[in-house]
């Protein structure tokens, strides 16, 4: 005589395990205090995205209705849209006397993305430039090239002006380097 099968119920949580970040990361969680589109206060720390320059604030832009409309504030609501969608993980990359740079990815689906890359290829940041004008990241310049073309975000509207053109022309006026 044969015994019977003994089957036993297999459970499976489809429930997603949090996850704490990898080593050396720590979360970008909302409730930070936005300065800009790149940069924010945390726990008494000045934090900004590496190779990144949002609009600056106050500067405008004409919108599709004839608005006028302010671009950093712009930059500002998207990163603040991103950090509340896809809760991004940090790493310090470096550190300077008034801020601690840093890259960040997001989390969209099961993609793992470089969230100064979302900002300047959604067309809502650009490639920060150093005091001789040459990108601190590369890849980043060719990334707004693209939006540019696409006239991705900010870039639709024909006024938008590249922020480093706004800062070399400021530093150029107090004969200081950007």
């Amino acid at each position: 005589m044969k015994s019977p099968a003994l089957f036993l119920p297999l459970t499976v949580s489809l429930t997603p395990v949090a996850a704490a970040p990898p080593e050396g990361y720590f979360e970008l969680k909302p409730g930070v205090t936005l300065e800009s589109g790149e940069s924010w206060q945390d726990g008494g720390r000045h934090f900004r995205l590496f190779g990144v320059q949002a609009c600056l604030r106050g500067t405008v832009y004409t919108d599709s209705s004839g608005s006028r409309r302010d671009c950093g504030e712009a930059s500002l609501v998207v990163l603040a849209a991103y950090i509340s969608d896809t809760r991004p993980v940090c790493a310090q990359v470096a550190k300077s006397e008034g801020a601690v740079f840093v890259s960040c990815y997001a989390t969209i689906g099961a993609d793992r993305l470089d969230l100064a890359n979302l900002m300047i290829s959604s067309g809502f940041a650009f490639a920060s430039l150093d005091g001789r004008g040459l990108p601190h990241h590369a890849p980043y310049a060719v990334v707004e090239q693209a939006a540019r073309e696409k006239k991705a975000g900010l870039w639709q509207f024909d006024d938008v002006q590249h922020p480093a053109l706004m800062l070399g022309q400021r530093a150029a006026d107090e004969g200081t380097s950007p």
